[in-house]
């Protein structure tokens, strides 16, 4: 199936679509992944949507790794309308979860950040695939195809005659991860994807990159919102001042409060000041930025 020169994907058994993709994984105090759900028969809707405002921003690919100009930044906050209003509609959902390598659960040594983004992957599949979408659905997964999680071996297991054996090993080794995607999400298949060709891959970049700068970077916020922001400050902001913004910074900074706009506008319940990040409280909410948390004293992360 082909939709303005640009093929679609088709299936005879998925009824619902993933896409993710993963922001500082294994840089920086902050990491992040994004994850886009939604039934698959909206697909080509919201496809043929998100492919409009890539054409119209005259924009090839928007990574958040390389927002730095006025032109990406205007793609993004249209990515940010569109996702707003999409979720808004019941279309889609879009779901972020961030943890913080300084915590109790990250802070031990030889930690295997390959390993750990596997578990995050898990809890983020537990607490959206059936949680958020209720039923006996048949899950495509589409990850972004440049990523540290072998999929194609996942997929190759999913494939096989052995995945539909009980797997009595660890929780999280990788024989019972494969095991567990399909048999407590869903999942039946896993086809990695290059963003360039598919934008709600970008799109999930985008609200993951978006989550961890709203907390790696508050503080720039704070400087450039004091000059930017709706209310001019009552007091020169300090020349001084340690904080110091590039130019990608200003950019990003302003997606970030165009995007805290539309959000507030449309009551969905993303708070930005109050925890300095973003952050959902309530987790049924269809934009859900989700901070992982350690659950309790042994929740550690895997070592080499």
């Amino acid at each position: 199936m082909e939709l303005c020169g640009r093929k679609v994907m088709t299936s005879q058994d998925t009824t619902h679509i993933a896409f993710s993709d993963e922001s500082y994984w294994n840089i920086g105090r902050f990491r992040a992944l994004g994850l886009l759900t939604l039934r698959y028969s909206d697909l080509p809707f919201l496809q043929t949507e998100a492919h409009a405002i890539l054409d119209e921003s005259d924009v090839t690919e928007l990574k958040w790794t390389k927002l730095r100009t006025a032109k990406q930044r205007f793609c993004a906050v249209k990515f940010c309308q569109f996702a707003v209003d999409e979720a808004q509609s019941g279309r889609l959902r879009i779901d972020v979860l961030t943890w913080d390598i300084q915590d109790s659960r990250h802070t031990v040594r030889r930690r295997d950040d390959v390993a750990n983004l596997q578990r995050m992957y898990y809890h983020l599949f537990k607490n959206v695939l059936r949680k958020r979408w209720p039923g006996d659905w048949v899950w495509r997964l589409c990850p972004d195809e440049n990523t540290a999680v072998d999929w194609e071996s996942v997929e190759d297991f999913l494939s096989a005659e052995g995945s539909k054996l009980d797997v009595r090993a660890d929780l999280f080794a990788q024989s019972k991860f494969r095991v567990r995607l399909r048999t407590e999400f869903g999942i039946e298949k896993i086809e990695p994807r290059d963003s360039v060709q598919q934008p709600l891959v970008q799109v999930a970049d985008l609200f993951a990159g978006l989550a961890v700068f709203s907390r790696s970077k508050y503080n720039c916020y704070e400087v450039w919102h004091r000059t930017h922001g709706p209310q001019p400050p009552l007091f020169p902001v300090n020349a001084d001042s340690q904080v110091q913004l590039s130019g990608a910074d200003q950019d990003r900074c302003e997606v970030l409060a165009e995007f805290e706009g539309m959000c507030k506008g449309r009551r969905l319940g993303v708070s930005l000041k109050t925890n300095r990040g973003l952050k959902t409280y309530n987790p049924r909410n269809p934009i859900n930025f989700w901070w992982y948390e350690p659950q309790h004293d042994l929740d550690k992360a895997p070592v080499k």
